[in-house]
C-alpha cells in the first residue's frame, strides 16, 4: 500500500465510527437496489411497452446519466452542508423517485422518473465514500471502504433479484415500491447516527460569485490534478466496459439457454456473491497483492469470466463466472475508490463526486453503445468487447501508475 499523498485534510480520528458506517452501507443498499433493479426486468420491460431490448435498456442508460451529472450539485453540497445531512435529505427524495416510477404510466413516464431516480439516488455512495475518507486515515482506509462496500454489494444483489423475480412472478412495478419503503427506512438510520456524532466540521461559507461558480472552481481545482485527471478518465473507461456488458447478462442467459428470468436474476446474485469474498477479504488481499495486482488480477478475473459466460455452451459456467467477475471488479473498483477518497483531501466531496460522474458516465456510455451493438449483432459479442476492454483499461492505469511512482523517486 502506497504511503498518503503529502497534501492531506485535518487528522481523521484513530477509530472509524462504526455506527455511521454501519448506517451509511445500508443507505448505499438501498442506493445499489435501485441502481440494478432493470437489469434483469429489461425483457419484461420490452414486451409491456413494446419496445426492442435495446431500447427497453434507456431505463438503465437515462438511470445512469443523471447518476452521474448530479454529482456536480451533491459534491459540493456535501462539502458545504455536511455529507450525512446531504445523504439523508437524497434518500427521502429517492423514495419518492421509486414511487414516481412504480406510477408511470407509459414508458415515456417511466423514463422519466428513472432520470429522477437517478439524480436523487446519486449523493448516497460517492459522500458516503468521501465521508469515510474524512473519518478514516488513508493506510487503513481500503478494508473500510470494502466493509462499507458490503451494503453497495447486497443492493445489487437484492436489485437484480428482485427484477428476475419479478419479470416472472410480479406486477413489473412492485419492486420500485420496495424501494422506495428501503429508502425511507434508510433515512430514519442516518437521522439517528447523525444524532450520535459531533456537527459536521468542513461544513464552508459560500464563496463569492454565486453557487454555479463555487461549484465550477471546487470541480476546477480538483481537475487541476494531474494524477486526479487519470483516475477519472480511468474509471469512464472501467464504467463502460464494465456495465454496458453486465447490463445484457441476464437477457444473455434468458434468451441464449431459454433460462427463466428469475432463474437469471439468481445467477447474476453470483456477482455479489464474489464482492462478498473481496469484502470480507480485503485486509489480506490488499496486503499481500498491493495495488498494482489487485487491478492486473481484478481485470483478468473479470475478462475470463465475461468470456466464460458469452460462449459458454451450458449455463451452469454462469454462476461461477458471475461470481469470478464480481470478486475481479471490486479487487480493481476498490483500488480506484480508494485513490479518489485522496485526490484532492481538501475538497474530498467534489473529487469523489468527480470520480462517481465519470464512472456512471462511462456506464451510461457503455449501456447506450451495448444497445446499438445487441439490436444488431446479439449479446455474446457485446460480452466479449467487454472482456477484450477491462484488459486494456487495467493495463493503463497499471502503466500510468508506475510512471508517476519512477517521476515521485526522482
Amino acid at each position: 500500500m502506497p504511503a498518503a499523498p503529502a497534501s492531506v485534510a485535518p487528522p481523521a480520528p484513530a477509530d472509524p465510527p462504526a455506527g455511521a458506517i454501519v448506517a451509511l452501507s445500508f443507505a448505499a443498499l438501498a442506493s445499489g437496489a435501485s441502481m440494478r433493479l432493470a437489469d434483469a426486468l429489461l425483457p419484461r420491460l420490452a414486451t409491456e411497452f413494446g419496445v426492442t431490448l435495446g431500447r427497453a435498456s434507456l431505463v438503465i442508460t437515462v438511470f445512469a446519466v443523471a447518476y452521474g451529472l448530479a454529482q456536480a450539485l451533491f459534491g459540493p453540497l456535501g462539502d458545504r452542508f455536511g455529507k450525512l445531512r446531504v445523504i439523508t435529505w437524497a434518500c427521502v427524495a429517492a423514495a419518492l423517485a421509486s414511487l414516481l416510477c412504480a406510477l408511470a404510466p407509459g414508458y415515456g413516464a417511466l423514463l422519466a422518473a428513472r432520470l429522477l431516480a437517478g439524480a436523487t439516488a446519486a449523493a448516497v455512495i460517492p459522500l458516503a465514500m468521501a465521508w469515510i475518507g474524512d473519518n478514516v486515515p488513508y493506510e487503513r482506509r481500503q478494508p473500510v471502504l470494502a466493509r462499507f462496500l458490503i451494503g453497495q454489494i447486497t443492493g445489487f444483489s437484492l436489485g437484480v433479484w428482485a427484477g428476475g423475480y419479478t419479470a416472472e412472478h410480479l406486477p413489473w412495478r412492485t419492486p420500485f415500491v420496495g424501494v422506495a419503503g428501503l429508502f425511507l427506512v434508510m433515512a430514519a438510520l442516518l437521522v439517528r447516527a447523525r444524532r450520535r456524532l459531533p456537527p459536521p466540521q468542513l461544513i464552508r461559507a459560500a464563496a463569492p460569485g454565486g453557487a454555479l461558480v463555487t461549484i465550477a472552481r471546487q470541480f476546477r481545482a480538483v481537475l487541476a490534478q494531474p494524477w486526479a485527471r487519470v483516475v477519472l478518465v480511468v474509471v469512464f473507461c472501467e464504467g463502460a466496459v464494465v456495465y454496458g456488458p453486465f447490463a445484457f447478462i441476464a437477457a444473455h442467459l434468458h434468451q441464449r439457454f431459454g433460462l427463466a428470468l428469475s432463474t437469471v436474476g439468481g445467477l447474476v446474485m453470483g456477482f455479489a456473491a464474489g464482492g462478498l469474498v473481496f469484502a470480507l477479504g480485503a485486509q489480506v488481499l490488499v496486503a499481500r497483492l498491493g495495488e498494482v495486482w489487485l487491478v492486473r488480477a481484478g481485470s483478468w478475473l473479470m475478462a475470463a469470466a465475461l468470456a466464460a459466460i458469452a460462449f459458454a455452451p451450458a449455463w451452469g459456467w454462469a454462476l461461477p463466472a458471475c461470481l469470478v467477475m464480481g470478486l475481479g471488479f471490486y479487487m480493481m473498483h476498490n483500488t480506484l475508490q480508494t485513490h479518489a477518497t485522496q485526490m484532492a483531501p481538501e475538497r474530498r466531496g467534489t473529487a469523489v463526486a468527480a470520480f462517481a460522474c465519470c464512472f456512471f458516465l462511462g456506464q451510461s456510455i457503455g449501456v447506450g453503445l451495448a444497445g446499438l451493438v445487441v439490436d444488431r449483432l446479439g449479446t455474446a459479442p457485446v460480452l466479449a468487447a467487454g472482456a477484450a476492454g477491462l484488459l486494456v483499461v487495467a493495463w493503463a492505469f497499471n502503466s500510468q501508475r508506475g510512471r508517476r511512482a519512477r517521476a515521485a523517486a526522482g
